[in-house]
């Protein structure tokens, strides 16, 4: 079963049941009521705590002029779900996942929140099989040419308009509308200000987002009402309003 997995991933596991274990998914593990199948999740947890370190390892060297709220940001970016999900759709993992007969039922091979939390697992399963090394490797094959590709430009301000730009896309797409953004409020003396910044539909408020600068702010907020959009929102039904202030 996981011979092409393994081929395709570039590493083969002396463990064999460390990788099985990292593609079953709880929902699995529930339906056989058996404490003996472990699911992905503590591999998940694992892996999650690696891949931010392998990918803070090359954003230390590739930028070492950033700050390090910057780097956060940067990788913020790499890390998130949505990216994840793309890298395992790209290594065809939702082929191989274990899952139980609801999530099967319910598309659970295509979520994202269960193919990016099974990447994690994977990554989990060669740090205790393979060491340091093998996820570097790994990490090496499947981020590195994203990250590459961004040392070449300005990566914060590639993430600033790659989400704005995704935003009104998908709204002028959905709803045939665009965003609006509105600064709600200022704080801070002029060196270090903070800026409170809303996006919005038709004058509903879809979410916010804070930063250091207007177009950090608006980006942050782009980023949050377009996860919210793409993850949860039933065709042509607009979101809801996000009540907190987001970072």
């Amino acid at each position: 079963m996981t011979e092409k997995l393994e081929e395709t991933i570039g590493y083969t596991f002396k463990n064999k049941n460390l990788l099985i274990e990292a593609l079953t998914h709880r929902s699995f593990a529930y339906e056989q009521g058996n404490s003996t199948v472990k699911d992905n999740e503590r591999l998940e947890f694992l892996g999650d705590a690696v891949l931010e370190l392998a990918i803070s390892h090359y954003l230390w060297h590739l930028y070492p002029h950033y700050t390090e709220g910057e780097l956060s940001r940067l990788r913020s970016a790499i890390v998130r779900e949505e990216e994840l999900a793309r890298l395992a759709e790209r290594l065809h993992l939702g082929d191989y996942l274990i899952l139980g007969k609801g999530e099967e039922h319910t598309g659970g091979r295509k979520k994202p929140s269960i193919l990016s939390g099974a990447i994690e697992a994977v990554m989990g399963a060669i740090y205790l099989d393979g060491g340091w090394e093998s996820v570097m490797r790994f990490v090496e094959a499947n981020f590195l040419p994203f990250l590459e590709a961004l040392s070449n430009k300005d990566p914060l301000r590639e993430l600033d308009r790659d989400y704005k730009t995704k935003l009104q896309e998908w709204m002028q797409g959905n709803f045939k509308k665009t965003p609006t953004y509105r600064i709600d409020r200022e704080e801070g003396p002029d060196h270090a200000k903070i800026f409170y910044v809303s996006v919005l539909m038709d004058g509903k408020v879809l979410a916010r987002g804070k930063g250091r600068s207007k177009k950090e702010a608006q980006q942050k907020a782009a980023r949050v009402a377009y996860m919210k959009l793409v993850r949860g929102t039933a065709d042509n039904d607009p979101p809801q309003e996000e009540s907190q202030d987001l970072l």
